[in-house]
């Protein structure tokens, strides 16, 4: 009884040293390859064939018993750490335990957290996709990421899995997913958090809403109109363009959002259709059209037609009948003053002969004028004398007769 409890504690401290395990390396850290060698110190036999088997506790690795001496791990874990040895069979059946190994793989902490979007910058139209991706640029085995949305830090997902960096996906983003978002991960040497990220979320402007604002309830001419255009949604800055009719009046930005005002000052031609568009950048947007009836006021319509007329009669007639116009008014006034004195008689004929005034010499004699008015019936003449060669005087009665025809048709057309 007592050899046997004897073989029986002695038996671990008493296996045979002929085998010896080599692990490489032999501190490995997750994720990287060992390769584990049996080796024998010396040949029993040189023509002796020997089969290998390696086990980590007491499960048998690889593909059981293998002439190859070596066993090549590919990657090792945490989970991997454990008691290693194998063994040797010769073709005699004769088995070889080598002396157990301890091999523990150490994991590397997670480094470097960081989060990226997708699409890059953080801007992202509403409705569109987004995804957020948590890397680390160092850690091994399996690494916990956690995303968080706000600086409180409102968890939206958790994962675990083996790998360096993992993402987080909203299908469809809504206005209020913008916001600051960050990411944590963890592999069992606690969190380490990325830095935080801001999210925008671009709107398009939606149909604007244009109101026309005047002093009073009625508008009349001279009167400031105030149109008023504001899309109740959309991502600043704003510009929203103002028309009349199709016609482009302004337009104005709204840097920060809300609406834009446009002032305009009335006149009879401004009654009509109005409408506003708002454009961001994503995309334009016209308003309904707001129609702005108004009555022109009777005073100010017969002033400005009987401007215009004067205007266009000045401009056509030109400066000879504005002369023509004087000589008649003129005329009129001559003839009441002549009507008021009955008595008065035509003048007494010229002298043939013409006194000169201011004169040293007679070679340079200056003419003096006499003016004789003649009232006959409604017809009122003028008259001028003075001293002149022949041919001039000739010239002279000639213009004078075609003043006169002037005169009469002008008369005439006034009657």
């Amino acid at each position: 009884m007592l050899p046997r409890l004897l073989l029986l504690i002695c038996a671990p401290l008493c296996e045979p040293a002929d085998l010896l395990l080599i692990a490489s390396p032999s501190h490995p850290t997750e994720g990287s390859p060992v390769t584990l060698t049996c080796k024998m110190p010396f040949l029993q036999s040189s023509d002796a064939q020997f089969q290998f088997c390696f086990f980590r506790d007491t499960r048998a690795l690889g593909p059981g018993w293998s002439s190859s001496p070596k066993l090549q791990i590919a990657a090792m874990w945490k989970e991997d750490t454990g008691s290693y040895w194998c063994e040797a069979q010769t073709m005699a059946s004769k088995v070889l335990r080598s002396r157990r190994s301890q091999i523990n793989v150490h994991r590397v902490p997670v480094a470097d957290v960081s989060l990226e979007t997708q699409p890059p910058g953080g801007q992202v139209m509403e409705g569109d996709r987004l995804v957020l991706i948590c890397s680390v640029a160092m850690g091994t085995g399996d690494i916990t990421f956690l995303w968080y949305k706000g600086a409180v830090g409102l968890n939206l997902q958790s994962k675990t899995q083996r790998s360096l960096t993992a993402e987080y996906e909203i299908p469809s983003v809504r206005e209020s997913d913008a916001e600051q978002y960050y990411c944590v991960a963890e592999n069992g040497y606690g969190p380490s958090p990325s830095g935080l990220v801001s999210i925008t979320v671009r709107i398009p402007v939606s149909r604007p809403i244009l109101m026309l604002r005047a002093p009073r309830a009625q508008a009349a001419v001279e009167d400031v109109l105030e149109l008023h255009c504001e899309a109740l949604r959309g991502s600043p800055p704003v510009l929203y363009w103002f028309y009349h009719e199709d016609i482009t009046l302004g337009s104005r930005s709204a840097p920060s959002g809300g609406g834009a005002s446009f002032n305009l000052s009335l006149t009879a031609e401004h009654s009509g259709n109005y409408s506003c568009e708002a454009n961001n950048g994503l995309g334009a947007q016209r308003s309904e059209a707001v129609t702005l009836n108004f009555t022109v006021p009777t005073g100010a319509r017969s002033n400005h037609l009987t401007s215009g007329v004067i205007e266009g009669l000045l401009c056509t007639l030109g400066p000879a009948t504005v002369a023509l116009l004087f000589c008649y008014g003129l005329k009129r006034k001559i003839g009441r003053c002549s009507a008021r004195d009955p008595l008065r008689s035509l003048p007494s004929p010229l002298p043939q002969e013409f006194t000169y005034l201011n004169s040293p010499t007679p070679g340079q004699l200056q003419p003096i004028y006499e003016n004789v008015n003649v009232v006959s019936g409604d017809e009122v003449y003028s008259l001028a004398y003075y001293n002149q060669p022949e041919q001039e005087s000739v010239a002279a009665e000639t213009l004078g007769t075609h003043m006169e025809d002037k005169m009469q048709s002008l008369n005439r057309q006034i009657r």
